[in-house]
C-alpha cells in the first residue's frame, strides 16, 4: 500500500541537458500539491500480420516519455535576492532568472538558452527519475486564496525503482493570500475574483532512435502568453472593456505587490495585453465580464518578481 500524502519531488537544474545532476533533499526539495503523472507519447506498435487465423499478435513497446503535473504555492524564499524553491522549474519553463543581490529575483520569458531540470519523484517506496525536463506553467489567483503555480513537466523516464522516501527540507516561508492587493488593468482598479496567466509553451519531443526511449532532447519552440480575469462591470465612462476589445486597445495588467515582508513580496506584471474574447458573467447577482486576453511583447510580455 502506498499513501498519496507520503510523496514529494526534488528538482535541480542540469548542467548538461539530459544528464542527472543528482538533486538532494537538503538543497532541492520543492513543496507541491496534487501530483499526477502519465506516459507522454507512449508507443505501442501493432503488428498487422496476414496469417491463417484471426486475431492479433502481441504489440511491441517502442518507448515513452513521462509527464508530471503538480501545483506549488506562489511565495518567495524569505530572503530578498534569493531565488524561491520554484526557481529551477520556472527556468525549465522558458523563463530567465535575474537576481539583484539582497534586493530581488525576477523571472521573464527568454527566447534562447532554455534550461532543463532533473526531477526525482518519490512515490512512497518507489523512485521515478525524469531527466531533460522542460514544461509549461500557469499562475492562478483567487480572491481570498493562495496564488498557485500549476506546472506540467515532460522528460525522459529512468526507472521506476524501489527506494526509501527521503526527508524533504522545504522552505518555511508562508505564502501570502490574494488580498490587500492593488490589481489594475490599464491603471483602473478592477474588482475581480479570479485571474489566470499561462506561458503557453509549445514543447516538441523529437524522435531519436539512438536513445533508449526513442526520443531526443525536448525543446520549447514557441509560446503564446494568455490569461483571463472576471472584473465587475462599471459605467462605460469608468471602464469600457467592450470598446477596448473592439478597438484593440493595449492594457497593462498587474497584480501589484502581494505581501509586505521582504523576501516574500511577489508581483505579476503584464505591460501589453489585448482582449481576445469577452462575454457577460454573474458573480452573486453582480454583473461581471469574463475576459480572455493575450500578453504581447515577446520576451518583455511578462515578469514575475520576488522582492
Amino acid at each position: 500500500m502506498k499513501l498519496t500524502k507520503q510523496e514529494g519531488i526534488l528538482v535541480k537544474l542540469e548542467t548538461t541537458p539530459g544528464t542527472d545532476p543528482t538533486p538532494t533533499a537538503a538543497d532541492d526539495s520543492v513543496m507541491v500539491e496534487d501530483i499526477g503523472w502519465s506516459f507522454a507519447g507512449a508507443r505501442m506498435v501493432d503488428r498487422s500480420a496476414v496469417k491463417s487465423t484471426l486475431g492479433q499478435l502481441k504489440p511491441v513497446f517502442a518507448g515513452t516519455l513521462m509527464e508530471m503535473t503538480f501545483k506549488c504555492e506562489l511565495k518567495g524564499s524569505g530572503t530578498a535576492g534569493t531565488a524561491p524553491e520554484v526557481g529551477a522549474l520556472l527556468q525549465a519553463c522558458g523563463c530567465g532568472e535575474t537576481i539583484v543581490a539582497s534586493t530581488s529575483v525576477t523571472y521573464a520569458g527568454v527566447s534562447t538558452g532554455h534550461k532543463y531540470v532533473t526531477i526525482y519523484y518519490y512515490e512512497d517506496g518507489s523512485i521515478y527519475e525524469m531527466n531533460g525536463c522542460q514544461g509549461d506553467m500557469e499562475i492562478t489567483y483567487e480572491a481570498g486564496g493562495i496564488p498557485m503555480l500549476n506546472f506540467t513537466m515532460t522528460g525522459h523516464l529512468v526507472g521506476p525503482i524501489d527506494g526509501s522516501l527521503v526527508t524533504f527540507v522545504f522552505d518555511s516561508t508562508v505564502p501570502v493570500p490574494f488580498i490587500d492587493a492593488s490589481f489594475a488593468t490599464g491603471g483602473f482598479a478592477s474588482v475581480i475574483e479570479n485571474l489566470s496567466f499561462s506561458l503557453g509553451n509549445k514543447i516538441v519531443t523529437p524522435s531519436d532512435p539512438n536513445n533508449a526511449d526513442g526520443y531526443g532532447q525536448l525543446a520549447i519552440v514557441d509560446r503564446e502568453y494568455t490569461g483571463s480575469f472576471d472584473p465587475q462591470a462599471t459605467l462605460i465612462a469608468t471602464d469600457d472593456p467592450i470598446g477596448d476589445w473592439k478597438g484593440g486597445v493595449s492594457k497593462a495588467i498587474a497584480t501589484g505587490a502581494l505581501g509586505s515582508t521582504g523576501g516574500n513580496i511577489s508581483s505579476l506584471s503584464l505591460p501589453t495585453c489585448y482582449y481576445r474574447e469577452l462575454g457577460p458573467g454573474d458573480r452573486d447577482g453582480i454583473r461581471t465580464f469574463d475576459i480572455g486576453f493575450m500578453a504581447a511583447g515577446d520576451d518583455s510580455a511578462f515578469s514575475l518578481a520576488f522582492t
